[in-house]
């Protein structure tokens, strides 16, 4: 499959590990989508990859990718399995918010036997959810209750778990290991798309959480680097829904060339030279590349911004916070219009079940739906208008 904003000046190291990937997980997509569950030989074919260290330096074992290169594997990976994509993706996002909330006695030795030992990373975090309240110890933490949104904590070996301070109602966000007493992950995800990021429920009960687990200096969103977090979150969306969409234009091009009749009164003897078809493909092919062009602008401005750790200003994180909104309100609207319309010039026949074309639409209607594209476009409205940076918060 030929993806689209791929360059061959430069091939990375790590191509090939890539290419085997996705090659692997294009094989059983459409029907690992109708069965739901818990991916489990894709997984293991991901850590037997060395992917799982793809972001994480050199120094710490890691391969060293810069976060665009980082996004252009996690779109490559969407554009055949949006739900491996989306676990993978928040492997690097979860393991950028130890460095970003703690402090490097802490997420030094993650990174290290990250890198050596393949460790799966899941989320326990949400914000939104505050069921899960924290009690103070003498040497420590007990976290008690639920969340929800759990992606990718099935199978994983750390957690990123938030709970909500009863005496000062701060968040408290700790790193700990998916084994720990108390921890009990449900396979209760069942949604229309997205069917494999295995995004279920938790339930702690009485866990105990060391000291040193809490990622608290300097904690999340207290300063400008350390609000980076959101935005690497965003970027990681918009390259999802990427995609998903170049994944679904690739599947219509190449039904359409192979499969698709033309219609009676078109007046052309195929379906690939229907003026109809063509100006559908031709909007197609529009959004895709603006949107990726977006996407990769606000990529090299993350790695920019990141290199310049905790000097890093309120305005240049504001510069970040807009390109990567832009670019995520435009991927969401091309990856949902072309998602819908490939049935445009794919035809009757291609809704069959055995193709499986409905699942584009439906993965990035449900990803799209946890993160409301409106605000976006409110901290967009206020930047054209009042020249209004977003306020960092856990989504923006």
């Amino acid at each position: 499959m030929t993806f689209l904003g791929e360059h061959s000046l430069a091939t990375p190291a790590y191509q090939e590990k890539v290419d085997a990937l996705i090659a692997f997980l294009d094989k059983t997509a459409i029907a690992r989508d109708k069965k739901g569950g818990t991916a489990q030989v894709e997984r293991d074919a991901i850590r037997q990859s060395g992917l799982l260290a793809l972001w994480i330096p050199k120094q710490y074992g890691g391969i060293g990718a810069s976060w665009a290169e980082t996004l252009t594997v996690v779109r490559r990976l969407a554009a055949v399995d949006s739900s491996l994509a989306h676990v993978f993706a928040f492997q690097h996002l979860l393991l950028a918010s130890t460095q970003l909330f703690g402090q490097p006695d802490q997420w030094e030795p993650w990174f290290e036997q990250t890198a050596k030992l393949n460790w799966f990373w899941g989320n326990a975090l949400n914000p939104l959810d505050t069921r899960t309240i924290s009690q103070p110890l003498a040497d420590g933490f007990v976290f008690s209750g639920n969340k929800s949104f759990c992606s990718g904590a099935t199978d994983s070996n750390r957690l990123l778990v938030s709970a909500i301070d009863q005496t000062t109602k701060k968040l408290i966000i700790a790193v700990l290991p998916t084994e720990r007493e108390g921890i009990n992950i449900f396979q209760d995800w069942d949604n229309i798309g997205q069917r494999q990021t295995d995004s279920g429920s938790i339930e702690l009960q009485n866990v105990r959480v060391d000291a040193h687990e809490v990622l608290s200096n300097p904690g999340p969103l207290s300063t400008p680097y350390s609000a980076l977090r959101p935005l690497i979150a965003q970027q990681i969306l918009t390259n999802i829904y990427i995609g998903i969409a170049e994944g679904a234009y690739q599947a219509a091009k190449q039904y359409t060339s192979q499969s698709s009749r033309a219609w009676a009164a078109s007046g052309v003897d195929h379906a690939s030279q229907d003026p109809y078809t063509l100006g559908h493909f031709g909007d197609f092919w529009i959004g895709l590349e603006s949107s990726r062009l977006l996407a990769e602008k606000a990529a090299h401005l993350l790695d920019d911004a990141w290199s310049v750790g905790d000097q890093l200003t309120p305005a240049h994180r504001g510069e970040v916070a807009i390109a990567t909104a832009t670019a995520k309100v435009a991927s969401a609207q091309v990856g949902l219009d072309i998602t819908s319309r490939l049935f445009d010039v794919t035809g009757a026949r291609a809704t069959t079940a055995s193709l499986g074309l409905d699942r584009f639409w439906r993965n990035i209607r449900t990803h799209s739906l946890h993160d409301p594209v409106d605000y976006k476009r409110k901290e967009l409205g206020h930047w054209a208008l009042n020249n209004e940076y977003p306020s960092p918060t856990f989504y923006s």
